[in-house]
This record gives C-alpha cells, structure tokens and sequence, in this order.
C-alpha cells in the first residue's frame, strides 16, 4: 500500500514537473504572403524534436516548450520553410504574430492572378480548395477528378474504369458547361466542350493546388461555365537547388516511379524545374492494362526588376484499354468476375487484345510574361499550344463476330475466330477488323490581362482571349487480323480502295473553330465590402472541310465559316460583417453559342443550320460564411436556369426507310440547390470536415410541335411532343455528402478516414426521346456510401526528407452502380450500368534531396 502511494506521489511530481518545464508556449498566426490568408494545417515543429502541431482554420496555433532557447521550424506544402529562434522565459507565453510565409516556386503569384484565383471572404463566390497535400495523401489509384468527391456539387465516377476514362459533374451540369483551366488556359473541346481526363493523366503529379469555383465563378476570361470552373494550379520553378524522387505500387499490378530535379534561382536569373513519371498496370476491371509517361519542365527567367518570363511545357503520353459498353445488371451477377465484366476486350494468339481502348497525347506548352509597368499597373499574358494526336479503337466490319466468345457471354472475344473467317475470306478481303477513331488537333492561343489599381480600393482588369483551333477527325484500320485488305469506297475521290494498316475510310473531315473574346472587370475591395462587375463578349466561328464526301475539286469541300455570338454579364459583393460573419451574393446572364454538331447537321457540308439558337443561362447565388479559431461553415444557396438547350438528332434511315432530322428548341432545365461545408479543429491534433448537398434538377417545361425533315429539308409525319416537364435531369447524384476526420498521430503523420455518401442519383436518359405523356421518371439509382482511409507519414532517411504514403479506397468492398443509362421499363432490370470499383490499395515512397 505504501510501495503504490509512492508510486503516486512520484508521479504526480513527475507530471508536475513536466508541466513546469513546458508552461512556457509560443503562438502566432500563419499568412500566405501574397493574399495574406491564412494558411490552415501548416506544420510548426520544435527543431530537432518530434513536439509539434499543426495551425488552425484562422491560421493560428499555441505551442507548449521548455523555457530557454528555442528554434522552430514552419512547413506547408508549396511555401518556403521557415526557421524562428526563440527564446522564453519561465512561464512566459510568446506571440510572434503573423508570419508570413513566401512562396516556393519562382512566379507562381503571376499565374495564380491570370488564373483568376478566388480569395476566401472577399471573392463572392463558392469555392473549394484541394492543396497538393491532400492529393498526395488522398488519391491514390483513383482518377484525378475523383478528388474532388468531398466538394459540394460535384459528382465524379470513374466512367467504365480505364486509365483516365473518369469523369465529374458539377452541380447536375456535364463537363461540356464546366470550364476547365489549367493556370489559367481553358482545356475544353473546342468542338463539343468536353473535357478528357485521359489527356490528363499525370496531371495530378504536377498540381500544386486545385480550386472549384461552383457557379458563375471568378475567372475573368471569356468562358461561359454554368455548372462552374474547375482551375488547377501546377508546380511552376522551384525557388531552392534540389528535387525528390518517388516509387509506388497497388493492386492489379499498379506501379509508378518518377522524380523531380529543380536548379533553384541562380544568379544569372534563370531557374529550371523538371519532373517525369511512369505508370503502368493491368487495371482493376478486366481487359483494362494501360501505360503512361508524362513530363513537365518549367524555365524561368527574370529580367530587371519588371519583366519575367516563363516556358512551361506538360505532357502525359499514355494508352489504355477500356470498358465502353455497359451492361445489364443481370449480366454482372452472371459473370464469374462479377463487377469487373468486360464486355470490349478479347484474346488474339494468346495474348490479350483490346477491342475498345484509348491512345493520346497532348502536350500543353505555354510561354508566360508578366511585366510591372508601374507599381500599381501589370501586364500578364500568355502564348500556348497544344497538339494533340490519338483516338479510340473499336470494332469494324462484321459486328457479329464480335459476339464470339471463348467460353460463356462472360468471357474475352473470340479474336482467333475472325483471324480465321478473314483468312478463309481471301481475295474478298477482311471481313472484321480492328480500328480506331481519331480526333488530332491543333490548338493556339494568347490569353492576355491587364490590371490597374485606380484607388487603393478599386481596381481595373481587362484583356484579351484569343484562340484557333482544327480538329482532324477520321477513321484508321489498326489491324487487317489475318486479312490482306479492305474494299472500301468511302472516299468518293478514291473509290472501291483496297485499304491496308494506316489507311483512313469510313470518314475524313476537319473541324475549325475560331474564338475571339474581350473581358473587362471593376473590382472594389477594403477590409468590410467588396465587389465586382464583369462583362464580357465572345465571338465562336466553325468551318467545316471534308475530303471524303466531296471532291477535290468541288467548293463545297470547305465550308464557309460560320459566326455565332455570345455574351456574358455578372457581378456580385461580399460583406464581412465581423471577424466571425460574412455574406454574399452574386448574379450573372450570358448566351453560349451552339456546339459544332448543331450547325452541321448531318455530319456534311451543306445541312448547315446558321440559325442554330444561343443557349441562355441565368444564374444567382446567396452564401455565408462563419469561422472561428476552430470552426468555419460555409452555406450556399444557388439557382441557375439553362433555357433554349439545344437537343439535335439525326436517324440515317434503312433501305426502305429515309433519313430523319429532329431540331429541338426551348428545352429549358432548372437546377437549384443548397450546399453545406464545414470544417473543424477539435484538437491540435483532430480535425474533421463535413459537407452536404442537396440539389433539386428537372426539366421545366415541355415542348410542342417538333417537326421531323428528311435530307432536303422537307417536313416528314405529324409534329411530335416532348413531355420531359418535372423529370429529373439525371446522370449524377443530387444529394452528396462527405465526413472527413484527420488525426496527426506524429509531427509529420496523419491519418485520414472518409465517408462519402451519394444519393438521387437518375439513370442517364436522352429528353428528345420523352414522347409520351405521363411518362414516369427514369431508374432512381440505389444509395451508395464509401469509406476511405490515408497515412501520411513523414520520417528522415539520413539528411534526406522521405514521406510514406498509404491509401485504400472502399474499405468496405461495397457493391455499387456508379454510371447508369436509362432502359425501355425504367427499372433496374432494363438500365444499363457500371459498377463502380470495389476495395483498391496504393503505397508510395518519396525521397527529398
């Protein structure tokens, strides 16, 4: 009894004492120098021990330490560590106030202003950010839009679940109305709008931050983005000598490698940074193997005191077999790998061969230059390129032997069976064969903004965005498969061809969009209110050439071009109401031009439509924000109405049937909804994150008297009916949510658990197919929930810095339909779907040097 009273009285010394000697503590507030936010989770260590923490959502933090000298050290990914020597005495508390902490990258505010980068509590939008540490830690083998499933709004899935196929929607709007950059360029299809992630694949290994501006957006440029801007902000030159080296691998044979080799800022000026990383694997859904390689180098040079310039180049060659087709719910659960089935795939001598895949690549190179002219006025511009060469395989030829399987409906096609029957075909030539579609293209650019400060409140930016772009679009036969030859006859002016490896048929014609657009804006700002007002007008022109269809010859190879404006207008303010409060509004109206498939019609040169109609959107947006030294909400409150949509068609007819041409007018769709995104310090050590959003998007209005036309123009049957009114608009999920807890188990470890929940989510339908009254709302998706967990761990090999990284995706393994398409009994017996991927793991190492 005496020993244990001891034993407590000691140690209630010993606690005593320890609290003695570290009753001293150090605090401040961490800044960002430019946009003086605050900087939320920077590290602050006690030099040489594993004592730290971690700064709070108002960029603060309190540090316990023994009385004496001190040295601490400030890290946060993409800034300069910092080094303070402190010293305290007993009992003392010490507060440094702000430190401000410089940027690690030479030039990288010039590209955050031409980004149109939004500031929290200032800007009068709704915006996430997703800093380069929370991709390292959290996207393992997912598709790089996937990391933004914690963000309200957003809805991304990996499509059919190649390299690169993923997909997002934001806010119920597909990626053709989602502007997005990259520092600032826009990278949507000049065509169609689309954006392909495939080209973009080692995109997550450059980025040094990400933002989502959710609705109208603060981008300045002339970009029309209804659902929002998606703006990824890559590494640019390191300002320090140095660089690191990485390797990972996960499941299915997942295995990367790359590294980063930076000069730092020399003396003559120049600053060189260089990355590279290759990643390969067989893919988690059969038949899905892909290869990839992609590069980014970075030259910098400062000239004078007012001039900088800056080469950027990044490129992500890869190839990928994919899963174009969905299938029938009932085809899953027969198919011995379950909700890895692969319908697009099969087996050629022995090895495996995708019938469906993809192959590109896409270098993006820009020149930027960023001149003072005077203290209060600066000129950014930038000059880039982009070439982009590759397509998608397919099928060709004879559909049905494609059906032949190796055993069941389940298993890999039968290729050696084609290989046969072409043999056997002989001087008849291939009867199937392999080919791909190509889209090429060469893209030019100058995007180029000038900003004044008038007063030091208010402010001027104006500029200029300019761009040309030729889009090459054809078939190619990739493989004969035991053939000699194909007849064809597409190519009117080289008729019945016998087409061998290379050569293009089926169709051959070039796309050539012109872009031409001004953008002003007036923007007031102190440390209460701020505002802005921003117009911009836009000119789209499209040509057309086709060297198929007509002849050499013939004028009507090349279209005339064809211009359709456009025109945006918005503006919004911000009020801080106290340190704790702020509020926001915003509202803006602009017209987007028609895409190119709805000016040429039937895929030729003479069924143009030049009084295809502008799509008009009109959008407005209340939020608040709320934030403490520990907590911060933000609520959003938004609606967009998206009127005159433009739905065409176009039924190429049978030997007893002619073609038919359907143009829909005044289909208008509302999307509307409330967003919810909190965060919360509960600790030093515990932080936790939620978000949740509820969105309500339906078609609006039915449409009367759609008259069909045959190929001259010539009305055909009865008008028909579209009764589409109150169904959803559907292909993503209205309700989302997220929780997110991050423990710091070390200095420099984190843990992280996910959840993130989707619901409402419709099966895709085409509205212009809605022509029966009373029809019921497509295939509601079930539910879906999916945890995620993360280690972050960072550790010394000798002098080097090396952080250890650990992801597993659905931890759970949970069974789920990700992507659906609608089916004759809008049921899930008749939907054709996707599953989404069950549990997957990555692990990575990097080495700093």
């Amino acid at each position: 009894m005496k020993k244990a009273f001891f034993s407590i009285v000691l140690l209630a010394a010993f606690s005593l004492f320890s609290l003695a000697t570290y009753a001293q503590t150090i605090k401040g507030v961490v800044v960002d120098a430019e946009t003086n936010e605050a900087l939320i989770g920077a590290s602050v260590v006690l030099d040489g021990t594993t004592t730290g923490t971690v700064t709070d959502i108002d960029g603060t933090f309190s540090l316990s330490v023994k009385s004496g000298d001190q040295k601490i050290i400030i890290s946060y990914i993409g800034y300069t560590a910092k080094e303070l020597n402190v010293s305290l005495s007993s009992g003392q508390t010490k507060d440094l106030g702000e430190i401000v902490m410089e940027s690690d990258a030479v030039g990288i505010n010039e590209v955050m202003v031409l980004a149109s980068v939004a500031i929290s509590r200032e800007t009068p939008v709704a915006v996430s950010n997703i800093p380069a540490e929370m991709i390292q830690t959290k996207l393992g083998t997912q598709e790089f839009p996937e990391i933004l499933k914690s963000t309200p709004g957003v809805y991304a899935t990996k499509s059919g679940g190649g390299f690169g196929d993923g997909r997002v929607n934001l806010r119920g709007f597909e990626s053709e109305n989602v502007a997005v950059m990259i520092n600032g360029i826009p990278v949507n299809d000049m065509e169609n709008g689309r954006v392909y992630w495939s080209n973009w694949a080692g995109l997550a290994d450059v980025t040094r931050t990400m933002q989502v501006q959710r609705g109208l957006g603060a981008s300045k440029v002339a970009v029309p983005s209804i659902g929002g801007t998606i703006n990824t902000i890559t590494k640019t030159t390191d300002t320090e000598e140095g660089g690191n080296f990485f390797s990972g691998f996960g499941h299915d044979g997942y295995k990367k490698f790359g590294g980063t080799l930076s000069t730092g800022l020399m003396k003559n000026g120049f600053a060189v940074t260089a990355s590279f990383a290759q990643t390969s694997g067989d893919g988690y859904i059969d038949g899905t193997e892909f290869k990839g390689f992609n590069y980014f180098i970075n030259i910098s040079k400062k000239i004078g005191e007012n001039h900088r310039l800056s080469l950027s180049s990044f490129g992500a060659k890869q190839v990928h077999g994919q899963r174009q087709n969905k299938s029938l719910i009932s085809t899953y659960r027969n198919a011995e790998s379950e909700n890895k089935f692969n319908p697009d795939w099969g087996i050629l001598n022995g090895k495996v061969t995708h019938v469906e895949d993809n192959f590109y690549f896409k270098p993006l190179t820009s020149l930027n230059h960023y001149w003072t002219i005077t203290p209060n006025t600066n000129l950014s511009t930038s000059i880039y390129a982009s070439w982009g060469t590759g397509g998608g395989g397919g099928q060709g030829g004879e559909s049905s032997l494609f059906n032949v399987r190796l055993g069941g409906d389940d298993q890999p096609i039968d290729l050696d069976n084609i290989m046969a029957t072409n043999r056997e075909s002989g001087a008849n030539g291939a009867v199937s064969w392999l080919r791909a579609s190509h889209n090429d293209h060469s893209w030019y650019g100058v995007i180029s903004s000038l900003n004044t400060e008038i007063t030091d409140n208010l402010s001027f930016v104006g500029g200029l965005d300019l761009r040309t772009y030729t889009g090459h679009h054809f078939y190619e036969v990739t493989d004969l498969m035991g053939a000699e030859y194909i007849y064809n006859d597409d190519d009117i002016n080289e008729p019945n061809r016998a087409l061998k490896v290379g050569d293009k048929y089926n169709y051959y014609n070039d796309g050539v969009v012109g872009w031409q657009g001004v953008f002003g804006q007036l923007e007031y700002s102190n440390d209460v209110l701020s505002g802005f007002v921003s117009a911009s007008v836009s000119n789209t022109s499209y040509k057309r050439i086709d060297y198929f269809q007509y002849l050499d010859s013939d004028p009507l190879q090349e279209s005339d071009r064809y211009n359709f404006l456009g025109y945006m207008v918005k503006g919004g303010a911000n009020y801080n109401i106290n340190e704790h409060h702020n509020v926001f509004a915003n509202i803006g109206y602009f017209e987007k031009a028609a895409g190119f498939d709805a000016v040429f019609l039937r895929y030729n040169n003479t069924d143009v439509n030049e009084d295809a109609e502008n799509q008009k959107i009109f959008s407005m947006e209340l939020g608040y924000g709320y934030i403490t030294k520990n907590f911060s909400a933000d609520v959003n409150l938004y609606r967009t109405a998206w009127n005159d949509r433009t739905f065409t068609r176009y039924y190429p007819g049978t030997s007893t049937t002619s073609p038919i041409y359907l143009n829909m007018l005044g289909v208008n769709a509302l999307h509307q909804g409330i967003e919810v995104d909190v965060k919360w310090s509960l600790t030093n050590n515990l932080k936790l994150t939620g978000m949740l959003s509820v969105g309500d998007w339906h078609w609006a209005n039915n449409v009367k008297d759609v008259q069909a036309y045959d190929e001259d123009q010539n009305p055909i049957g009865d008008p028909v009916n579209l009764y589409i009114k109150d169904l959803k608009v559907s292909d993503a999920a209205q309700t989302t949510g997220a929780i997110g807890l991050e423990y710091q188990l070390l200095s420099k470890s984190y843990f992280t658990v996910d959840y993130f929940y989707f619901a409402d989510y419709y099966a895709d339908f085409s509205p212009e197919t809605v022509t029966t009254e009373g029809t019921p709302q497509p295939w509601k998706v079930p539910d879906y929930g999916l945890f995620d967990v993360g280690l972050r761990h960072g550790f010394k090999i000798g002098n080097f810095d090396a952080t250890l990284l650990g992801t597993v995706n659905n931890v759970f393994d949970t069974e789920y339909i990700a992507d659906a398409t609608n089916g004759s009994g809008n049921n899930a017996q008749t939907a054709l779907v996707w599953y989404g991927f069950g549990r997957t793991f990555s692990a990575s190492l990097k080495i700093d040097f």
